[in-house]
């Protein structure tokens, strides 16, 4: 990208040049950053000329993203369920498919009655406070062994106005002793440790405790299913993301932890994303 040589340069110019190093979707997106407007304003405004301050800071938010930093880092934020949550390299970027997690916890909860909902693994917070925001009456607990973590999780909370998720440090359940929910939600690290895709686009600069566990990506899934039970009122949920090739094995776990109502539910891409439970303690 250079336009040493010309005056006048659109917004057409800049992405088609930018084009040729990245994608034009991300392209786009660093130019409404950089010109604080939208994706209409884009469409209708191809022609807008831009200043020699805002191409410098648009040609430089392309190469990092040239060199592979993620989009969400670059710009310190995603979107997600629709909200824009603040984001580092000290916590996982929020993806699409994830919604499917917070659309199925909101089916579990009312949203004319109290229920105590815990999220396990919160990182940027973004499950925690979007089920909070939608379900206001309901209190929720976000738990992450990441300080870091926690610490954006709560800016997240403050820049929202979200008053009714509490945070808390804890590794798994270890911090919960004798507390009791309604609903369990993770959405846990799930990825094996060979898995090739650790090595390939944004999964390179993101947060590896975050995203690889042990068995073949089951570890974390099955520590958690093992313990639940003990953190759940009689009726309560558990529900899980997980691996493309994990539904069997998550579903057969939490049977066996003694679930009942078992099943798994799959994103827009067809992939069995969620799988969860419904605890039903023997009389």
């Amino acid at each position: 990208m250079n336009f040493e040589k010309q005056q006048y340069i659109t917004i057409e110019d800049v992405l088609s040049q930018a084009h040729i190093l990245i994608s034009y979707n991300d392209a786009r997106i660093l130019l409404q950053h950089v010109l604080k407007i939208n994706h209409a304003y884009i469409i209708t405004h191809p022609e807008q000329s831009l200043t020699p301050i805002q191409i410098h800071t648009f040609q430089l938010l392309v190469k990092q993203r040239a060199s592979g930093e993620p989009v969400s880092y670059i710009l310190g934020e995603c979107e997600f369920y629709s909200i824009k949550f603040k984001v580092t390299p000290s916590v996982l970027i929020p993806r699409q498919e994830t919604e499917l997690l917070v659309d199925l916890a909101l089916e579990k909860v009312s949203s004319s009655m109290p229920c105590k909902i815990l999220d396990l693994g919160t990182g940027s917070g973004v499950i925690a406070i979007t089920i909070a925001k939608h379900r206001t009456l309901s209190n929720v607990t976000a738990a992450d062994n990441s300080a870091d973590a926690i610490a954006i999780a709560k800016t997240n909370a403050e820049r929202l106005s979200v008053n009714n998720v509490n945070f808390i440090k804890s590794d798994w359940f270890q911090a919960l002793t004798k507390r009791k929910f309604d609903l369990i939600i993770s959405n846990p690290p799930y990825i094996a440790l060979n898995d090739p895709h650790l090595n390939q686009q944004d999964l390179r600069f993101e947060p590896k405790l975050a995203l690889v566990a042990e068995q073949d990506g089951m570890f974390c899934i099955q520590t958690i299913i093992s313990s639940a039970a003990s953190y759940l009122n009689a009726g309560g949920w558990l529900l899980l993301e997980h691996g493309y090739n994990q539904a069997k094995i998550t579903k057969q776990l939490l049977k066996e932890a003694g679930f009942i109502s078992v099943f798994s539910r799959s994103d827009l891409a067809g992939i069995p994303r969620v799988s969860g439970g419904r605890y039903d303690p023997p009389l």
